[in-house]
């Protein structure tokens, strides 16, 4: 575990102590960091979280250029072939979590909470909704305001998508987690069809507002939204 961790040089954003490590949050920066080496990360942490040796954490990052399928085959729908995108270095990835097609890239911030739900007193469902009104709230303090839509996990500003949800839970601990577009570049999505949903369009905050921000600044808001949702004793 440490050799991964020295790889993509994460740092903690919020220290827990080691006495109270079962009634807080840890929230990891993994900055920049290729989408296979986080995967492994969070199998690795999931099964940590499960012998209850760290307490419940999240990894904040940003991803290369990416394209993940999910566990719903008729929802991964790629309008290009794969050749064609390792000539772009877009890797594809399959990977069993909920949802269909989407995509990564710099730009993009990415969230994966590692939690007991069992001892934080969430269901699956309301875990879902907590983090759509955590990435609502985000983008609200960025002036963005977004909408959920029944039947299709993520955000929305009014037609267009601007954050997507993909979410396993195993044995009470859940991997993967959220993407929400910030300022990454959206042709990305033109390779897919995202979610599996036909005729989406998809935006972002710099496309709404037409502002640009500080990724770190991005990080630390999301952090303490993180914070105030997600971190309770144990149940």
């Amino acid at each position: 575990m440490q050799s991964l961790l020295s790889i993509i040089k994460i740092k903690s954003m919020k220290s827990v102590p080691k006495q109270d490590k079962n009634c807080s949050l840890q929230i990891r920066d993994c900055g920049i960091a290729d989408y296979r080496e986080i995967l492994q990360m969070q199998q690795l942490l999931r099964t940590k979280r499960q012998q209850n040796e760290i307490p419940n954490t999240v990894l904040i990052v940003e991803h290369p250029a990416v394209i993940t399928l999910g566990a719903r085959q008729s929802y991964n729908r790629l309008l290009v072939d794969r050749k064609d995108l390792a000539q772009k270095h877009i890797d594809v990835v399959e990977v069993r979590r909920g949802g269909g097609t989407t995509a990564h890239n710099p730009g993009q911030l990415v969230f994966y909470p590692i939690l007991d739900l069992q001892k934080t007193d969430l269901g699956i469902n309301k875990y879902i909704r907590g983090l759509e009104a955590t990435g609502a709230e985000l983008l609200q303090q960025l002036n963005v305001h977004s909408t959920r839509r029944k039947g299709a996990p993520g955000l929305w500003v009014g037609e267009r998508k601007i954050a997507s949800i993909g979410v396993r839970v195993s044995k009470f601990i859940t991997y993967h987690g959220m993407a929400i577009n910030i300022q990454n570049d959206l042709s990305i999505f033109d390779y897919i069809v995202p979610c599996g949903l036909d005729n989406v369009e998809m935006t972002s905050v710099l496309k709404e507002t037409g502002k640009e921000h500080t990724m770190n600044r991005i990080k630390q808001l999301l952090a303490e939204l993180l914070t105030e949702r997600f971190s309770s004793d144990e149940k």
